[in-house]
């Protein structure tokens, strides 16, 4: 199918007037059009580095790679193009189960991108298990630097207090991504483990130490140090204000994200999480005593969110979901090119949607 008078937004920035053709789920040809005034605008759909389960179950409830696919099945439905599935803090053998889940799944579709890790080496529980925290050994290192190569991307949120700079050092420089998060340590022993090699910190504010004007701790670290942060942008993990000051002051770091439980895609009213009651109302998951317990968001419905508060225009807010996550785990931009799978949003009259069939029949008819 092809499609004339569209205008692309990826990494490399705007390019007006362009043509498309799409052969099987994929861009089969990209080539330069007749520019006009009303041509919808397409994107590729965001990434999504945060995503603890959907399809009505957590990504540590998963038994074969067909239940990992239908968690990436249900968040494709919510306008999110690839994934990157995180178990929270479990055992061991949770952990290896899970790395070998991912491999398969991987091979299955690229849009499992390889795999999350947080916890279990955190020191403010949250909403995990608190009998699972520990400390990171040199033998988990090891265990993880092998398991890198084989789900491809692995990222690490672990809390400064439970590794030393040198396992960092070790996990960065074998090319896992270390995310720091669920800490309550102060500002130098953040920046101790961003100098280290960390590069990330995980969902900004939330389960962390705040910024006093004296004691920075983390969130300070990761507004003045770090290369990225994550952003959970429902309005209830992050009050707007904060989200506000984050983004004014660190825009080009921020990457928002789902942070995504197992009711993703579907109606459920709730869940367990290790035995424990997850109540879904009213766009929060929490426990019984009300703590937050992961989102009730799309990646989409977030981007939306920072528009709103932030008061910009799409093409500043889109690429913050498909582009700056592509860079920190890729390292290069995210481009629409020839061969890519077909994963688009498409923007018309000011409405965001995500691109199918039906879109590719209409827009094809009006080329």
């Amino acid at each position: 199918m092809k499609l004339g008078s569209v205008d692309l937004l990826d990494g490399a920035g705007l390019h007006r007037g362009m043509e498309i053709e799409i052969k099987g789920g994929r861009i089969a040809a990209l080539r330069k059009g007749k520019a006009r005034e009303d041509a919808p605008l397409l994107c590729p759909a965001p990434l999504d580095i945060q995503v603890n389960g959907g399809a009505g179950r957590m990504l540590g409830e998963c038994e074969a790679p067909g239940d990992v696919l239908e968690i990436l099945a249900a968040h494709r439905h919510l306008g999110t193009g690839a994934i990157l599935p995180t178990l929270i803090s479990d055992t061991p053998q949770a952990i290896s189960r899970a790395i070998s889940l991912i491999a398969a799944a991987k091979a299955a579709d690229p849009g499992i991108l390889g795999l999350h890790l947080e916890g279990p080496h955190l020191a403010i529980a949250g909403a995990h298990d608190p009998g699972r925290l520990r400390d990171l050994t040199d033998a988990d290192v090891d265990r993880y630097l092998a398991a890198r190569a084989r789900v491809g991307v692995l990222m690490i949120t672990l809390a400064p207090e439970r590794a030393n700079p040198q396992q960092i050092a070790r996990l960065s420089e074998g090319g896992v991504i270390v995310a720091l998060g669920h800490s309550d340590c102060d500002y130098d022993t953040a920046c101790a483990a961003l100098e280290a090699g960390a590069r990330m910190v995980t969902h900004l504010f939330n389960a962390m130490s705040g910024l006093h004007h004296r004691r920075p701790g983390l969130v300070g670290a990761a507004l003045d140090r770090a290369a990225w942060f994550g952003l959970i942008a429902d309005g209830h993990h992050v009050h707007d204000a904060a989200l506000r000051l984050a983004l004014r002051a660190r825009p080009e770091a921020a990457i928002p994200v789902s942070d995504a439980m197992a009711v993703a895609g579907t109606d459920r009213t709730g869940f367990t999480l290790n035995g424990r009651a997850i109540t879904r109302k009213a766009g929060r998951l929490t426990l019984e005593d009300g703590t937050l317990a992961g989102a009730d968001l799309s990646l989409v419905e977030g981007l939306r969110h920072i528009r709103q508060v932030m008061e910009l225009p799409w093409q500043e807010v889109l690429p913050m979901g498909f582009d700056r996550p592509h860079r920190l785990l890729f390292g290069v931009p995210n481009r629409i090119t020839e061969g890519a799978p077909a994963h688009l949003l498409k923007l018309e009259k000011g409405n965001l949607s995500v691109l199918d069939a039906k879109d590719w029949r209409a827009l094809s008819a009006q080329s």
